[in-house]
């Protein structure tokens, strides 16, 4: 006997994308341990352990992260048998679809994404919302926006997630920083002084207290900005250090701009980014679509970008 259905391997799916028990519990609206039997029976199905612990993180084994496409594309043609006869007018339709976000997740996305989207559906429309301080939660129940694809930890439970990033910072310098002369320390961090990137005008982050907790040190922010674009052509004149993710610093021309980039020497956690969207939009078959279309542009955006 195969030993699964159609039904699991929704769950094979979403446990291989989601890296994690708990997002993929939220993900498919279960409870922690609902989504722990049903990795169990994975690892019974196929004599696989599918999720593997490397050190904090669970990451997809050699098989899981093998079969995923084929997952993929068997779970998605069994939902396009319910999902054809809405979809097949998408040539003919003109949806306008609203996405909040931040300008790094904007800068990178968008054209990628606008493209995949038209080569279905040519007359639909993308509006690109700017990311607020204000939870994301309610302008999604009430329909103001689509989606919104970020990192907030502003989100009402009930909302749907799907993990579409994980990044991890790195240093932004002129190319003949005096930082780059020697090997880059946490002692030889703390010479020079920082840009923090914040629109809520924030100073400190993880870089301060891993810093601070694991060595004592405490590092010098000269000057907080709203966003990284009025800073990146600048840097060229000075030896300030600008943390940005390896999103921003993936997409940036470095040599033409006279600028390298570093890999910090801590242990930072990753910064993950997700897809949210209400749940009310989960069998509506063209916002489906969207999605699925935006975490396949967002995956072969981001791949380098994978700590």
């Amino acid at each position: 006997m195969k030993g699964y259905d159609l039904d699991l391997l929704r769950y094979l799916q979403v446990l291989t994308e989601e890296e994690s028990v708990s997002r993929a519990a939220r993900r498919m609206k279960v409870s922690e341990p609902a989504m722990s039997r049903q990795l169990a029976k994975l690892r019974t199905a196929f004599a696989d352990p599918i999720l593997v612990q490397a050190g904090r993180r669970m990451l997809p084994s050699a098989f899981a992260t093998g079969v995923l496409s084929q997952v993929q594309d068997l779970v998605r043609n069994a939902d396009s048998l319910l999902e054809t006869r809405a979809l097949a007018n998408l040539a003919n339709m003109a949806p306008t679809f609203t996405i909040r976000a931040n300008d790094l997740v904007v800068a990178a996305l968008a054209l990628p994404l606008l493209k995949a989207l038209k080569q279905e559906c040519p007359r639909c429309e993308v509006i690109w919302a700017p990311e607020l301080d204000a939870a994301a939660s309610d302008p999604l129940r009430d329909g103001g926006i689509d989606l919104y694809l970020g990192a907030t930890d502003l989100m009402k439970p009930e909302i749907r997630r799907q993990t579409v990033l994980r990044d991890h910072m790195q240093g932004l310098v002129r190319k003949d920083h005096p930082i780059l002369a020697t090997p880059i320390t946490p002692q030889s961090m703390v010479l020079y002084d920082y840009i923090s990137v914040s629109r809520r005008g924030r100073a400190r982050g993880p870089i301060d207290w891993m810093l601070q907790n694991q060595y004592g040190l405490t590092r010098r922010i000269a000057m907080v900005v709203p966003t990284y674009h009025c800073m990146v052509e600048s840097m060229k004149e000075t030896d300030l250090i600008l943390p940005l993710p390896g999103l921003v610093i993936n997409h940036i021309s470095l040599e033409a701009l006279g600028l390298a980039s570093f890999e910090f020497p801590l242990s930072l956690p990753s910064v993950e980014a997700f897809q949210a969207w209400h749940p009310r939009r989960d069998t509506d078959p063209v916002h489906r679509w969207l999605r699925e279309t935006l975490f396949r542009v967002s995956r072969k955006v981001f791949e380098k970008c994978t700590p």
